[in-house]
């Protein structure tokens, strides 16, 4: 029998297996097509140290026309990978081809959007005496933490670590247990793309994993996408360190089947 392909995470630029495996499962036929890695506090310890590595040494001090420029690099790397990034959302989600390979152009158009943003983001002089001379200056918040659901797991990974990214910050993401397999290959294209190691981490795993990154005190901001019972959990986990928090929570699209 062929060996089921590995999804390690993706830590400071370079693949990290764990002891642990999780299964991951076609959900339109059952079956088991890859693993992924079980993450757990070492791993998000490790995934948190390398985003703020890369944050103080080299993402912060990158200029918002190469932010921009790295931005758009990846969304052609996006784009070059379409076929395969399309594949892997079917096997993750189970939804048709057609609806896989819009969101992965989507996912690109996110990162082109935001690297277009980027340049046009300004600070602002405020009304001041003659002897003084006051303004604003944008800065990124450091270290981002990115937990997102398991329904676009592709589309809302790009739509939160875009923005993040192209502000200046470094991030962590947590992908869905049920859906982590496009995320880790996002990871991969974004070091062949050229941003610096650790500036995008991805971290597979169940809810601990998703727990200690929401508790970890050496994230900046967190952005979470789910339901809101895990919601509440998480701000208050967040809450704990002071850390800012952007919730999506609840479905409100409800079908029927047939």
């Amino acid at each position: 029998m062929e060996e089921m392909r590995r999804f390690p995470a993706f830590i400071a630029g370079a693949p990290v297996a764990t002891s642990g495996w999780i299964p991951v499962t076609n959900p339109s036929t059952g079956e088991r097509v890859a693993l992924a890695s079980r993450c757990g506090e070492a791993e998000v310890e490790a995934a948190v140290a390398a985003a703020r590595s890369a944050f103080e040494d080299t993402w912060r001090r990158v200029t918002p026309a190469r932010r921009a420029g790295a931005c758009r690099a990846l969304a052609d790397g996006i784009r070059g990978a379409r076929d395969e990034l399309a594949a892997l959302e079917v096997l993750d989600t189970g939804k048709p081809l057609g609806q896989a390979r819009t969101d992965v152009e989507v996912a690109a158009r996110y990162f082109e959007f935001y690297g277009s943003t980027v340049e046009a983001l300004f600070g602002e002089t405020l009304p001041s005496g003659p002897e003084a001379l006051l303004y604003t200056l944008p800065e990124p918040y450091g270290v981002s933490a990115h937990i997102i659901p398991w329904n676009y797991p592709l589309q809302v990974a790009a739509r939160t670590i875009a923005p993040a990214l192209a502000a200046g910050n470094t991030c962590v993401l947590k992908p869905a247990e049920d859906a982590p397999l496009s995320s880790v290959r996002l990871a991969e294209i974004a070091h062949e793309a050229g941003l610096p190691s650790g500036t995008l981490n991805v971290i597979p795993g169940l809810g601990d994993c998703g727990a200690f990154l929401a508790a970890h005190p050496g994230i900046d901001h967190l952005s979470f996408t789910g339901s809101r019972a895990t919601g509440t959990s998480v701000m208050q986990a967040a809450a704990v360190n002071i850390v800012p928090v952007t919730l999506e929570l609840g479905g409100k699209s409800p079908h029927l089947v047939f």
